[in-house]
């Protein structure tokens, strides 16, 4: 079985989008500081992307979660495989995913950070599958809405390939 690459979202375009989230973060923390939680592995070019785009006092943490054990569909139970370094308690929280698609990583992680007594907590994700979404969450800050499609690169893998690529691109499988 071969795969084949088509660009869905050019670097320009990811780029452009970035900014804009950025932007809009900084406005909306205008007076405040925020902490990213990237969650790996994925979300890490993103979030440090968006990182470089935020004007006001940002700290940045990583966490690991699964929620597909050893399959490719969802399991709906996610477990954290590194947790962060930093207390979250008090804190602006941003949680930064790559995509979103079934949601139940963000509803664990929303309930997990209020447990930890977050001052607030908001989620950004560079994707978002809507039609996929088992778990009703609410993304406050969103890259691109995108079809039901395999996707790859700008952090997104197959089996850990792709990641590098600068764009996001459907992975065909002929």
């Amino acid at each position: 079985m071969s795969e084949k690459i088509r660009i869905m979202l050019p670097e320009e375009e990811i780029d452009q989008r970035v900014r804009q989230l950025g932007e809009q973060i900084s406005q909306d923390y205008a007076s405040e500081s925020v902490f990213l939680v990237c969650i790996l592995k994925g979300a890490s070019f993103f979030a440090c992307d968006l990182a470089k785009r935020i004007t006001v006092p940002t700290t940045i943490d990583f966490m690991a979660t699964s929620s597909y054990g050893s399959g490719t569909v969802s399991t709906g139970e996610v477990k954290i495989k590194k947790d962060l370094d930093l207390p979250v308690s008090g804190r602006n929280v941003i949680i930064v995913e790559d995509i979103i698609d079934s949601g139940h990583t963000l509803h664990f992680l929303d309930n997990l950070f209020k447990d930890r007594n977050a001052k607030s907590i908001k989620k950004c994700a560079l994707l978002d599958k809507a039609d996929r979404r088992e778990v009703d969450v609410t993304v406050d800050y969103v890259g691109f809405s995108v079809p039901d499609a395999f996707l790859v690169g700008y952090g997104l893998d197959y089996d850990q390939k792709y990641r590098n690529l600068p764009y996001i691109a459907v992975l065909d499988f002929e």
